[in-house]
């Protein structure tokens, strides 16, 4: 038996033999931006509560806390989200704003 060799005294990377690599494609994560409100001296802060109450889903403590971060410090943050979300986020609270004849400024960073 000398002189036949089974598959397994094969060398590796000799005549026959192939590899097979599984490559995952790396997904990358998707980047992340701030929505944040910009102070003005004639939006109400009950506005701004309530904006972040309907489009970020504060609860009137977090809300608070937020409007007077904004009025304090003239921006404040109302969340960090994926590209679509932030975008979607900021036209409805100018849009919302708009409509309620206030001069209410939000826009979107990357982080």
């Amino acid at each position: 038996m000398a002189g036949k060799r089974d598959e397994r005294d094969q060398d590796p990377g000799g005549p026959g033999t192939s590899v097979i690599a599984k490559t995952r494609p790396q997904t990358k994560k998707p980047s992340l931006y701030r929505v944040l409100l910009l102070n003005d001296d004639y939006t109400p802060m009950e506005f701004v509560v309530h904006i972040l109450q309907k489009f970020f889903n504060k609860s009137t403590d977090d809300a608070t806390r937020i409007m007077l971060h904004v009025h304090q410090h003239g921006v404040g943050e109302c969340g960090v989200y994926t590209y679509e979300v932030a975008e979607t986020k900021v036209t409805q609270v100018m849009d919302f704003a708009r409509k309620n004849q206030h001069p209410l400024q939000c826009v979107m960073e990357k982080k």
